[in-house]
């Protein structure tokens, strides 16, 4: 049994070290909010908090992620950036198919919780490895900017 900390409270999982976080998140515990992109650490979609640095969980060997605190999409919107980011999704309509859009958010999230007036290039250099197949990046930005404005 391996025991993790995610989203707060302590998870007892039956698998394998080698297992990669992504699907012991997805298929053992069921929060299929993170995403299953590439597999390669490519995309972002498969995109968490671990200790409170944006990471690839595809690539995460569950073994690794022992002692950290786990955040998944499930539970952002628990803190006041994670909240902030949210509404300000919401609010500038960024979604279009959506499937990436739970790693974009847990990277901008990342991003403000270290620089909460990021400029453009901060933003492109931060969010830089999330793809999004809808090409949304412009609301992305627009909304990352915002979501800082109101944490200020």
């Amino acid at each position: 049994m391996i025991t993790l900390n995610i989203n707060g409270q302590a998870q007892e999982v039956d698998v394998e070290g080698d297992t990669p976080l992504l699907w012991v998140l997805r298929d053992t515990l069921q929060l299929t909010g993170t995403k299953f992109g590439c597999g390669m650490s490519l995309c972002g979609a498969c995109t968490v908090h671990v200790d409170g640095k944006a990471t690839r969980s595809c690539m995460l060997p569950v073994s690794a992620a022992v002692d950290k605190e786990i955040v998944t999409i499930e539970s952002i919107g628990d803190s006041r950036v994670g909240e902030a980011v949210q509404e300000a999704w919401q609010r500038l309509d960024v979604v279009q198919c959506g499937y990436c859009q739970s790693g974009q958010v847990m990277s901008a999230v990342a991003l403000l919780e270290e620089n909460r007036a990021p400029s453009d290039e901060d933003i492109d250099n931060a969010m830089g490895g999330n793809v999004c197949r809808c090409a949304t990046y412009v609301r992305i930005r627009a909304a990352i900017h915002e979501a800082a404005e109101s944490l200020a």
